[in-house]
């Protein structure tokens, strides 16, 4: 059944999966863990394509008996982060699940104000043809707007 991966519609079995696969991969090459806990961090947060702030997930982790103390959470994260497999929503202070993983990118996310979800775009290479023309050097860049998906546009007109 179709769902939705940010604002588009999607087979998300198959989407996680990808993801889950993508970051196996990656974490044997790294020679790096994706230990049970990161693991399903990484899983939670391809469950919906929402943002999820580290309390709620530790609540989930809590519960499923993984971890009730906040460095759980946290560190699988951090790992998650720097691995490239999740981006944090300063807006937000939450995580969600990298739509591209494996791609070198910058992502820029979309979020809507009515439901929450969250859509992952790729920033386009005007600021940093903007910032090597002015000498500066980007070492990180996070780019987030606010607005109405699709759906929330359409519940607002009825």
């Amino acid at each position: 059944m179709p769902d939705t991966l940010g604002f588009a519609k999607h087979d998300h079995s198959s989407c996680v999966q990808a993801a889950l696969s993508a970051a196996e991969a990656a974490c044997a090459t790294r020679k790096v863990q994706l230990t049970p806990v990161r693991r399903r961090v990484l899983e939670i947060l391809l469950e919906s394509h929402a943002a999820m702030g580290a309390y709620d997930m530790l609540a989930r982790l809590d519960a499923e008996g993984l971890g009730s103390k906040p460095p759980i959470a946290y560190r699988a994260l951090t790992f998650l982060v720097e691995q490239g497999f999740v981006h944090r929503i300063e807006r937000l202070n939450a995580f969600i699940a990298c739509a591209h993983p494996g791609a070198t990118h910058d992502p820029a996310f979309m979020i809507c104000r009515g439901c929450g979800k969250v859509a992952e775009a790729l920033a386009g290479e005007a600021l940093g043809s903007e910032a090597e023309s002015s000498g500066f050097r980007i070492e990180q860049t996070v780019i987030e707007a606010e607005g109405l998906c699709p759906g929330c546009q359409e519940g607002a007109a009825s």
